[in-house]
C-alpha cells in the first residue's frame, strides 16, 4: 500500500498558522492530543528551507518538560527532506531536493515505510496541494483568533473536495478536523 503524505498543523479559528511576526505561542501543545502517537505512524518529515532552520534542528532548552524533550527526539529520529531551491545535497540530518518535486515525492510514496508528514511551511504546502500531493489534512483548530498573520491556505489553483473522516475535541479548547483528499 501506498504511503500517505499528511499535513498536520495547528490553525487559529480565524485560519492563520503563524502570527504576523512569526509568532505560535497561541499554539497548545496539549498531551491529551497524543502527538506522539501521530510521530509514531509516520518515518519522514518534509519541510520547507525556512521551516527546516528554524525547526529542522530545534532542541528545547533543558528546563522543558520531559515530554516536550522526547517530542523532539521523536521529531528528529525521522527520515527528513528539505525542499529547497538554493540548498543543495544533504548534510547529516537532512537530504535536499530542488526539482522535479511531483517525480521524487511520488517516488518517496512509493517506497516501504510508514506515512509521511508535511510539516510546512506555508509555500511548500501550496505547492504540495496544488500537485495533488497531500493525501490526508490534519488540522487542529486551536481557540484563538488572530486577526492577521500567515494564513493557512494561500494560492490554491483549484477547488479541493475533501472528506471528513473524523473530529476529536480536548478540553484545551482545540478541535482536530481529519479530512482525506478524494483526488477530485
Amino acid at each position: 500500500m501506498k504511503r500517505k503524505i499528511i499535513l498536520d498543523l495547528a490553525v487559529t479559528l480565524d485560519g492563520f498558522i503563524e502570527g504576523k511576526h512569526g509568532e505560535v505561542d497561541w499554539c497548545i501543545m496539549d498531551s491529551e492530543m497524543g502527538f506522539n502517537h501521530f510521530l509514531n505512524q509516520i518515518d519522514t518529515i518534509l519541510y520547507g528551507r525556512k521551516s527546516y532552520d528554524l525547526w529542522g534542528q530545534f532542541t528545547p532548552e533543558l528546563e522543558h518538560a520531559d515530554s516536550e524533550r522526547e517530542f523532539w527526539e521523536l521529531v528528529h529520529s525521522k527520515e527528513k527532506y528539505v525542499f529547497s531551491r538554493t540548498q543543495k545535497g544533504t548534510d547529516n540530518k537532512a537530504k535536499f531536493i530542488n526539482d522535479s518535486i511531483l517525480e521524487k515525492v511520488n517516488e518517496l510514496k512509493n517506497k516501504p515505510g510508514k506515512d509521511i508528514w508535511l510539516y510546512g511551511g506555508a509555500s511548500l504546502i501550496t505547492t504540495f496541494i496544488n500537485l495533488g500531493l497531500v493525501d490526508e489534512f490534519r488540522l487542529s483548530v486551536h481557540p484563538v483568533v488572530l486577526g492577521e498573520g500567515k494564513p493557512l491556505f494561500v494560492d490554491i489553483k483549484q477547488r479541493l473536495n475533501l472528506k471528513l473522516v473524523t473530529t476529536r475535541t480536548f478540553s484545551s479548547g482545540v478541535v482536530q478536523l481529519f479530512y482525506h483528499f478524494d483526488g477530485n
